[in-house]
């Protein structure tokens, strides 16, 4: 498999910090950039206020994720702040390969770790920062849905987590959504220029 499909469709992997906003990024980015699709990870941690199974994520049991991890059915996945979440192997595979456009996916830093190991997978990595340490604490808390010790687990698994960055390909502050959306628009719009260049040359 590679970020790339037969018909030109990109893989663009889009990590974050939790807090860090990448979910309200990338359903902007949804909403605005045409040929542009994300595929829906699984996970094993209860639905927040508001999620919908098989559109914000597959919400499963951990009997069915170990069964999915056991046949090696998932592309990459992680263990973050107790619970668990993957990407389905196939889906990104068939995504890939129906074409049709470019594929958002939206991972944890263990899972963008994961997928940058992997010599079949050509994708396009973008890292979502937050502004300050300050701010992700800020709308850690503001979330509501956390205790303090979960927010101090979440808060120093991000500072681990932006230790990453440099392995990715296009950093984004995001202190502003509307400005965050426009600038990770604006990578996707370039790779797919140069995409289409390459391509050309051939």
């Amino acid at each position: 498999m590679t970020g790339a499909g037969p018909q030109g469709g990109i893989l663009f992997v889009l990590s974050a910090p939790s807090g860090a906003g990448k979910s309200t990024v990338a359903e902007r980015l949804l909403g605005r950039v045409t040929g542009l699709r994300r595929t829906v990870s699984h996970t094993t941690r209860a639905p927040r206020e508001g999620e919908r199974d098989a559109v914000d994520y597959h919400f499963v049991d951990e009997a069915a994720f170990e069964g999915m991890a056991g046949r090696n059915e998932f592309l990459e996945w992680a263990q973050v702040h107790g619970a668990r979440y993957g990407t389905s192997r196939g889906a990104v595979a068939r995504a890939l390969a129906e074409g049709g456009g470019d594929l958002l996916l939206v991972i944890d830093v263990q899972g963008g770790r994961a997928l940058r190991g992997m010599k079949d997978i050509d994708a396009v990595t973008i890292f979502l920062l937050p502004p300050s340490e300050e701010e992700l604490e800020r709308r850690l808390r503001g979330r509501g849905s956390d205790s303090d010790a979960a927010i101090r687990q979440r808060l120093d698994n991000a500072r681990r987590e932006m230790q990453e960055q440099d392995w990715y390909d296009h950093k984004v502050i995001n202190d502003e959504v509307a400005r965050a959306v426009d600038e990770v628009e604006g990578i996707i719009r370039r790779e797919r220029a140069r995409r289409a260049a390459r391509q050309g040359a051939r």
